[in-house]
């Protein structure tokens, strides 16, 4: 069937039992693809049907759709013309896995986040109806993505608009963690409406039949059947905000999702689908393990076992640190925004269940949680990947920097990632906090210092952020490491030519081009910066008073980070003769591929900072 496959037209042409077959074959093609390159596996075998459906009875050359997060679109893309294409999936130059408009015009909206469809489904209803246009707008959204502040509040404006959409509530019921929260507790009563419905059907037929008395008795009924679904279905929630709720249907079921897909159709006001589908449907390990399978590297398909043994990372060591502080300290308390596997938090959440809170897909509700959890004296510690943070910008700003709480705001995935591309790099968040009065900023250069950078917070009682990157340390290994005091850099090499200033994961590549300049008569002195800010003004300052000449490095955008602040010291302190390059991340999104590409790719990489150093006028004695 798969082979017959390579465009919607060509799927409409299939019977059931056709389709059904295709979405066995589709998921051993994507087992196959993701083994071998990675990615985001258990979702993507969990909409296989939904998605063959979908493509059956709407037309995506006029239809839109809009895809909550994006991770879940491998079988639309298979769908959709990149059949082939799917073999290069989150390599350099292959094709994305997530939704991307310059990929295929069947890719409406570019997503990665969660919780963003049902906003930009509702501007493309609202779009249509101004221009007079005729034509259906989907958005698929997981229940996990349900519990974003954005999602709710699209779901108030679409319920009380009227507008003509639909909404598909792809229930798994698990995001990357267990859902949790009053939502979830919502969707566990409506997956009772099946039961429910079939009932309802079942006895009014068989009252009806009832010589005489059996229609009044159904009228009856069905004015106390307001009542009657309260008690089986509190309160209608979707129902009662404006929606026609349908379902919940079986979304392995190809059939049922196209007739219920094909009656929402005529249906001229919002309504939302509740599809009930299995994380991993299909792969026994995924269905069993659907966290660990969220999101993989390559693995061995017969034992799931991957093919890649992990080392220990940045967020096992923070998670490590935070629990042995935690046993030292009552007020320290740990929030996660439905990522406790990922931050390195599952030891801290058995060995402080009372101290641990997870509260969904919700970072703007983690930070505010948090600033009230600390003017009430607690220290709350909110690891969050770098891209994420993005969501939560106006709480740093308004409910913990304005009013210098003591917030330990810990950055995991700074930098690039590699794979996930533009939408998960870290490339921004030196930028963006760095803005922000108040805000204490450091990286580490190794595990160690994260663990002293983490001790340090703790005890500082002021806003403070720890950026690490996905990943091990370099292997590059530190004799030294200064005790951290506020606002303060470490001396890892004294120098006369060149004053190389690095921060983070880079102070150690900044060590190894140190080394190799060396060789051609070039004396390099090594900063670790440490802080963002406040910087070490003097320090920095008097290596460059002496060399005359500086370099800076570092994971982020090549905007308003370390380069930046270096070049506003020069500018304040009057430096005017001083040769000065930033090496850093252009500013653009980052695409996908191995972190190792990208860095050489953007000449981020050791040996190509080294030539530009040799052939740099920066190093021109004359």
């Amino acid at each position: 069937m798969l082979e017959k496959i390579n465009f919607p037209d060509d799927l409409k042409k299939l019977n059931i039992l056709e389709k059904q077959k295709l979405a066995e074959e589709i998921r051993k093609y994507i087992l196959e693809v993701v083994s071998e390159n990675g990615g985001h596996l258990a979702s993507n075998l969990g909409v296989v049907e939904l998605t063959i459906a979908l493509h059956s009875v709407f037309n995506f050359k006029t239809d839109k759709i809009v895809w909550d997060v994006g991770h879940q679109t491998y079988v639309h893309k298979i769908l959709t013309g990149r059949k082939e294409k799917l073999k290069t999936l989150r390599k350099l130059n292959g094709i994305a896995g997530f939704p991307k408009t310059n990929e295929s015009e069947y890719d409406f909206f570019n997503t990665g986040h969660s919780s963003t469809s049902i906003s930009a489904a509702l501007g493309m209803a609202r779009a249509r109806d101004l221009k007079n246009e005729n034509y259906s707008v989907l958005a698929v959204i997981g229940d996990g993505a349900l519990t974003g502040g954005m999602a709710l509040e699209a779901l108030n404006d679409v319920g009380y608009s009227k507008t003509k959409m639909t909404i598909i509530l792809n229930d798994n019921e698990m995001s990357i963690s267990p859902n949790i929260g009053g939502l979830n507790m919502l969707l566990s009563k409506l997956r009772t409406k099946k039961m429910y419905t079939r009932s309802n059907i079942i006895m009014k037929k068989r009252i009806s039949k009832i010589p005489a008395i059996g229609k009044p008795i159904v009228k009856i009924v069905q004015v106390l059947k307001r009542s009657i679904k309260q008690l089986i279905i509190p309160k209608m929630f979707f129902e009662d905000i404006g929606f026609t709720y349908l379902g919940p249907v079986d979304g392995h079921n190809i059939e049922e999702l196209q007739s219920i897909l094909t009656l929402s159709k005529q249906i001229d006001n919002p309504v939302l689908i509740h599809v009930l589908t299995k994380k991993g449907k299909g792969y026994e390990i995924a269905e069993k393990n659907p966290d660990k399978f969220h999101a993989t590297g390559p693995f061995d398909i017969e034992t799931g076992k991957s093919k890649k043994e992990k080392g220990k990372d940045y967020s096992k060591v923070f998670g490590d640190k935070l629990v042995e502080l935690a046993k030292q300290n009552e007020k320290i308390v740990a929030i996660t925004a439905s990522m406790k596997d990922g931050t390195g938090l599952t030891e801290f959440s058995k060995e402080f269940p009372s101290r641990f809170f997870d509260i969904g897909i919700a970072e703007q509700h983690a930070l505010g949680m948090a600033a009230g959890m600390a003017i009430d004296g607690m220290i709350p510690v909110v690891p969050i990947y770098s891209s994420f943070y993005q969501r939560a910008y106006d709480q740093v700003i308004h409910d913990i920097a304005l009013q210098n709480l003591h917030v330990i705001m810990c950055v995991d995935r700074a930098g690039i990632v590699g794979a996930d591309g533009e939408t998960h790099q870290g490339t921004l968040d030196m930028a963006f906090f760095r803005l922000i009065p108040n805000v204490i900023i450091l990286a580490p250069k190794d595990f160690q210092e994260l663990e002293e950078m983490l001790e340090f917070a703790v005890n500082l009682k002021k806003p403070v952020v720890i950026r690490y990157p996905r990943g091990g340390e370099d292997k590059e290994k530190f004799e030294k490491h200064e005790k951290i005091q506020e606002g303060k850099a470490e001396i890892l090499k004294t120098g006369k030519d060149l004053t190389i200033l690095a921060i983070g994961k880079m102070v150690a590549r900044g060590m190894k081009i140190a080394e190799k300049i060396k060789e051609n008569g070039i004396d390099a002195e090594v900063i670790n910066v440490r802080f963002l800010k406040p910087l070490d003004v003097e320090t920095i300052k008097q290596s460059i008073e002496k060399t005359k000449k500086v370099i800076t490095i570092e994971d982020g955008t090549i905007i308003n980070g370390l380069g930046t602040a270096i070049k506003e010291l020069l500018i304040d302190n009057h430096m005017e003769d001083v040769k000065i390059k930033a090496y850093a991340y252009p500013d653009k999104f980052i695409q996908h591929g191995s972190v190792e590409e990208l860095e050489k790719m953007y000449h981020l990489d050791e040996d190509d900072i080294v030539k530009d150093i040799q052939n740099h006028l920066l190093l021109n004695k004359e």
